[in-house]
């Protein structure tokens, strides 16, 4: 077994693991850090489609010290957020610590309060902590309906290039961001288009006034105000829903993670994409709805998310609140260990980019103080009154506002620590199998 106890390990060599990874090394920490994959970029690499575009825009979307280049346009390519993560990474001179190919298999707390790794090659090794930066959109979630679709059904993960589209009459099932892009691609290569909604979503034009919509001032504004404004912008600008052959949203604004296109509304009103209500039951390749129509189909798309997945952690070890939400503490640490950071496990209302560098910065920071603790910093912030998560849906205003306080706060942690040594002590269970599966799904 390698022993590698005094270094922290980085999983994954997505935006967040290359984040991370830039401000342990920034930090004098000294890190490895394991890609399963054989290029960084993460999701932008290996998970998306050959047309696809961010949602968020460029400014909200690339890191805070890193910026896009001027070239890029408001909504980036795939390809060139690809290259832009590859080109973030040789700038920082990140590739020296990363092993591609790696594939992280198991992960276990020891009795020594450090951490046992295993690879997919059987390779086991000894870290003194460990960054878990997996990602959040690979672990596919199908709806379920009675009967069988004889027809191709995939979820819109394994969706890669329009030509999977071409000729053939489609239904996308979901009304989130992920559905109305498959389904804008749809319209403009398939025989029909079709959207089957269980519920109304609040959906916005990705740019208002020749902006991105999500730059828009009024995103600095108290909840309340962003509410009441976005809905009369929205009715001046996009009008009712019900016009478009769409339900009405029945939850307010950012309750859910918004959705932003603007080729649904286009498509919408060219009758390119028609919208159908939630799914009864399937018969061969015919699909029945619950308003009682039905229609055939070559293809089902499923755009119905995705579960929050640590494949290579112990079940149970991450508490879970209704599948999409981790009971962590600053939404990255467990009370019980020292030194595991579950690193994105929430969403960002938009763009992730202003939260990432402030946010691995943090972290350093927070693994240089827990150096310096005997009990787990997630003991002592739950010892302190923290609150653990409501939401899977991050505030990014509030949360870099808190991230701007957190000095303060780190610093009454320590001395909080100090005082609960005294009688508590670090709650550690270390009997988790390892169980390590080298063909584990990862990605």
């Amino acid at each position: 077994m390698m022993d590698r106890r005094e270094m922290m390990l980085v999983i994954g060599a997505g935006p967040c693991g290359l984040s991370h990874a830039k401000a342990l090394n920034a930090a004098g920490i000294a890190y490895e850090q394991v890609e399963a994959d054989d290029e960084v970029g993460g999701n932008w690499y290996h998970g998306t489609y050959r047309t696809a575009h961010i949602i968020s825009s460029r400014r909200t979307t690339e890191f805070t010290d890193f910026p896009m280049p001027a070239s890029y346009p408001d909504f980036p390519s795939q390809q060139q957020m690809g290259e832009y993560y590859k080109l973030y990474a040789d700038s920082f001179d990140l590739r020296p610590h990363i092993e591609f190919r790696a594939k992280v298999t198991g992960v276990r707390p020891r009795s020594d309060q450090r951490w046992d790794v295993e690879l997919a090659t059987g390779e086991q090794r000894v870290y003194k902590g460990v960054l878990v930066c997996n990602g959040h959109h690979w672990d596919k979630r199908f709806p379920s309906y009675p009967g069988e679709f004889s027809g191709e059904y995939i979820h819109s993960k394994d969706f890669k290039d329009p030509k999977q589209l071409e000729g053939k009459r489609v239904l996308v099932i979901g009304g989130g961001n992920s559905a109305c892009d498959v389904v804008s691609e749809a319209a403009r290569v398939s025989t029909s288009a079709h959207l089957s909604l269980r519920r109304g979503y609040w959906m916005t034009p990705k740019t208002v006034f020749g902006k991105p919509s999500i730059e828009s001032p009024l995103m600095g504004l108290p909840i309340f105000v962003q509410r009441l404004m976005l809905r009369g912008l929205l009715r001046i600008v996009v009008g009712k829903y019900e016009d478009y052959g769409l339900p009405r949203p029945d939850h307010k604004i950012f309750e859910k993670h918004p959705t932003i296109s603007t080729e649904i509304f286009h498509y919408l009103k060219h009758g390119r994409i028609k919208p159908r209500p939630n799914i009864e039951r399937f018969e061969s390749n015919t699909v029945h709805f619950n308003d009682g129509t039905s229609d055939e189909y070559d293809m089902i798309v499923a755009a119905t998310g995705f579960y929050l997945s640590f494949p290579f952690l112990p079940s149970g070890l991450v508490p879970m609140i209704n599948e999409q939400l981790a009971a962590l503490y600053a939404g990255c640490v467990l009370p019980e260990y020292k030194h595991l950071y579950i690193i994105g496990t929430q969403q960002v209302r938009y763009g992730i980019g202003p939260l990432l560098t402030p946010g691995s910065r943090l972290v350093a920071k927070m693994i240089k103080m827990q150096d310096e603790m005997e009990l787990p910093i997630g003991l002592v912030m739950k010892e302190s009154g923290y609150k653990l998560p409501e939401t899977h849906l991050v505030d990014p205003i509030a949360a870099l506002r808190r991230m701007r306080m957190a000095g303060f706060f780190l610093r009454r942690l320590a001395k909080k620590e100090l005082k609960l040594r005294k009688r508590l002590s670090p709650p550690t269970r270390t009997q988790w199998q390892l169980g390590s599966d080298p063909d584990m799904q990862v990605y």
